[in-house]
């Protein structure tokens, strides 16, 4: 690996689109075992609210030295002030479209020594008023960007991906998508896919070798007239599949404390890397390489760029 692009990087602009979250944390002792039911009463000792899903891809973009705008769907509730605060306070100039009939999607996490005991989710899918809204918003923002990202949570803001892509291949702009689902077939036109290993299982299913696999990701990848697919593989590490052919790297973390957000790391790196003009291959060791970083922190975290060069 060369150098870390630094100077590249500073005049690179990302556009980040997709499923906004704010993840909330509730960190607690647990002493006893409430009176009421089985279960832990957690005492509750500190709060903390992180971006989530594609706000923290943006904020991740931000803490590599990158420009970066992200555009996407709020409520007008506490939620939303607390996203916009955050994305305030981590450089991420914010485009969201704010509805009073919306929820902030908002995951809250409750931990009891360090381990989390329980998750509840309030959300819910965008009507077409409102994806039609955040198309309006992205149109006139790509002209400003290198590269832009889509961040895909299954929450409703890509329902018409197609469209997105469109708009920025009219425009020569490379997209990076992180997929949800099986239909891949939404994603047709993208630059890069970055599928997990279940993620990949879905759309091609299960592969008996290396491949195997490499027969089925190629088989996908011109299917789809993608540039690149890379499969992130957890433990067995990361795998890119070009015109070129296979490249692979080995997994570099060597203690996993928490996997939540590694992908928004592994996303937001390649598409910095992208952005500052470094090939796919490379662009995916330094991706690697953040990831492996960002597994021994708790919870949704980020990989700067001190760390990373």
């Amino acid at each position: 690996m060369s150098m870390f692009p630094s100077d590249a990087i500073s005049r690179t602009r990302v556009l980040v689109v997709g499923d906004i979250m704010l993840d909330r944390y509730w960190f607690g002792e647990v002493e006893r075992i409430s009176p009421e039911a089985p279960v832990p009463v957690v005492h509750v000792a500190r709060r903390e609210d992180r971006l989530g899903g594609a706000a923290n891809v943006a904020r991740n973009a931000v803490a590599l030295g990158a420009s970066v705008t992200l555009a996407g769907i709020v409520g007008q509730d506490e939620g939303a002030r607390h996203l916009r605060q955050l994305l305030q306070e981590s450089g991420v100039k914010g485009h969201l479209i704010g509805d009073p009939d919306h929820p902030t999607t908002l995951k809250m996490r409750v931990l009891g020594r360090q381990q989390q005991l329980l998750r509840i989710d309030f959300e819910e899918k965008p009507g077409d008023a409102l994806v039609d809204a955040l198309h309006a918003e992205v149109g006139p923002l790509l002209a400003a960007h290198d590269v832009m990202v889509l961040s895909d949570y299954a929450k409703g803001s890509l329902v018409r991906v197609q469209a997105l892509i469109a708009m920025a291949r009219d425009r020569g702009i490379p997209v990076l998508v992180d997929p949800k689902g099986s239909q891949y077939e939404r994603y047709r036109g993208a630059t890069i896919v970055t599928p997990n290993r279940t993620e990949m299982q879905q759309a091609v299913g299960h592969w008996i070798s290396e491949d195997d696999l490499t027969a089925r990701a190629q088989r996908l990848r011109e299917s789809l007239g993608l540039e690149a697919l890379l499969v992130t593989r957890s433990e067995q590490g990361m795998t890119l599949f070009t015109a070129q052919g296979r490249d692979h790297v080995d997994a570099l973390a060597h203690e996993v404390f928490d996997v939540s957000g590694a992908g928004d790391t592994v996303l937001a790196t390649l598409a910095v890397m992208r952005g500052a003009g470094i090939g796919w291959p490379e662009a995916m060791r330094w991706a690697n390489r953040a990831g492996g970083i960002v597994v021994g922190k708790l919870g949704t975290s980020v990989v700067t760029a001190g760390e990373l060069a």
